[in-house]
């Protein structure tokens, strides 16, 4: 176990080689989370819809990507589709982490959107808005704002989940921190450090995440 003199010298003296690896993990759990959402929020509309065979395809999503791992779906995308299309690491970690949060998103939403009292669903209608207008204007806003804490705790997921991304070689944090303890054999001294860049990130999400809860609880008022 490193002293704590040591592990905060290596903490400033490595902090320049963190930074390009930090933001790309930044970079990564944004567009995984952006399109993860998109795609959780297509599938939660797929299964409450009335649209046939829907809400079959939406389980057998929600069933195959919850019941695999995310490591497999990773090297799947990034091994087993480089022959059609090369999607590059980035995109491959992106698209494997989107498509993994995107089935428990769709969860998120659809238990939102059902929470949603039917009655107001029956009020857009009778004022002459089509199931779509309905969904659009009355359902779809109210449950995105009860979606916010759950929301919150699956992009914080994530953004731990990224660091998976450096079993395919991708300059992440994790896979930095790899390669320092390969290089100096203080695998120990580097680990912690990451775990602590990791824990400072979720740490601002969640503060950031809680704002917008309150600020959003103050709007019922």
């Amino acid at each position: 176990m490193p002293s704590l003199s040591h592990l905060l010298e290596e903490l400033f003296r490595t902090l320049p080689f963190f930074w390009k690896p930090l933001l790309l993990t930044f970079e990564l759990t944004l567009a995984s989370v952006i399109v993860g959402t998109i795609i959780g929020l297509f599938i939660a509309l797929l299964k409450v819809s009335k649209i046939p065979g829907g809400s079959l395809i939406a389980n057998c999503y929600i069933a195959v990507i919850r019941g695999t791992p995310l490591i497999v779906q990773i090297f799947v995308l990034y091994f087993g589709f480089y022959k059609v299309i090369d999607l590059g690491q980035f995109w491959s970690a992106t698209l494997a982490l989107a498509i993994h949060s995107g089935a428990y998103i769709a969860e998120i939403f659809r238990g939102a959107i059902q929470s949603i009292d039917k009655g107001q669903r029956e009020a857009g209608l009778s004022l002459g808005m089509n199931a779509a207008q309905t969904m659009r204007r009355i359902i779809l806003p109210q449950a995105l704002k009860r979606s916010v804490p759950p929301l919150g705790n699956q992009f914080i997921l994530s953004l731990k989940e990224s660091s998976l991304a450096a079993f395919i070689a991708m300059d992440e944090l994790f896979s930095l921190a790899r390669r320092l303890s390969a290089e100096t054999f203080d695998e120990m001294t580097y680990f912690l450090i990451v775990a602590l860049y990791y824990f400072v990130i979720v740490l601002i999400f969640t503060i950031l995440v809680n704002k917008l809860e309150r600020r959003m609880a103050k709007g019922d008022i």
